[in-house]
């Protein structure tokens, strides 16, 4: 069994989980995190959990300490330096004549990277604004372009349930999402059912899909002729989830049968 907590950053409504570390935590504390990118800050949101590596989808980072004031204090300056660093981009990426929207700018604690996300219909080649952006804050920049459903998954929403996105609550990687999902399910093509904020395919459309492979077994399809009670009559309805169809016969007559 491995210790874990749940954090959550300034940028982010998503709870990530990292390895306790034999650190005392407790919920409301502000830790310093190990990450890709380097040192983070952030909050802790949820009691230390003790689970087997193997049912984690992926390995986590540790905590590598409680955040001190010094910490906080950096943070914080951070968070006001990054307001003045979007100014920044905005205003170069006019005057170079950049077609894109940049959503956010982020430090690092110690800032040795500043990282702006950005969205765009198009590759943007975006070295010399880069070169711009260094030679204000002497520290490594990086500009990623994300799509819609990252966009998505940062700012968070609700979706058609009622609910807070998927993508922005417990989701750790966004799967590709088919349309033959929503076929194999029998749903409505109807881009304002089947389509998320985003305006891309429900990412929930592959929690069930699966299942309904299993239902389908032995099911016939809508059209298909079948016989019932030596009559031959025409599927005009499926229920997959209750494994029962509708087929109507020649003489208007029409029969539900169980699978």
């Amino acid at each position: 069994m491995i210790d874990v907590v749940g954090v959550m950053f300034n940028d982010c409504l998503k709870i990530q989980y990292y390895k306790v570390n034999n650190i005392d935590l407790n919920i409301d504390d502000y830790v310093v995190v190990s990450s890709d990118r380097g040192l983070l800050l952030g909050k802790v949101a949820t009691k230390v959990i003790s689970v087997l590596p193997e049912k984690l989808s992926f390995e986590p980072r540790e905590v590598v300490r409680i955040a001190s004031k010094d910490d906080i204090k950096s943070n914080d300056n951070n968070i006001k330096e990054e307001k003045k660093a979007m100014e920044y981009i905005e205003r170069f990426a006019k005057e170079l004549e950049l077609d894109m929207k940049v959503l956010n700018a982020s430090f690092t604690l110690d800032r040795s990277q500043l990282l702006f996300q950005f969205v765009a219909d198009d590759r943007v080649d975006f070295r010399l604004l880069a070169k711009k952006l260094a030679g204000i804050y002497k520290t490594r920049i990086e500009l990623r372009q994300i799509g819609v459903r990252d966009k998505a998954k940062m700012f968070g929403g609700y979706g058609q349930c009622g609910k807070k996105l998927c993508c922005s609550t417990f989701l750790n990687e966004l799967n590709s999402v088919s349309i033959n999902m929503a076929k194999n399910q029998n749903l409505a093509l109807n881009p304002q059912k089947i389509n998320g904020v985003c305006g891309r395919l429900m990412c929930c459309l592959t929690y069930e899909n699966d299942l309904y492979d299993e239902y389908k077994k032995g099911m016939p399809k809508i059209g298909d002729k079948v016989t019932v009670d030596n009559q031959t009559g025409e599927v005009i309805d499926i229920d997959l989830p209750l494994g029962k169809y509708t087929v109507q016969f020649d003489e208007g007559k029409v029969v539900e049968v169980s699978k």
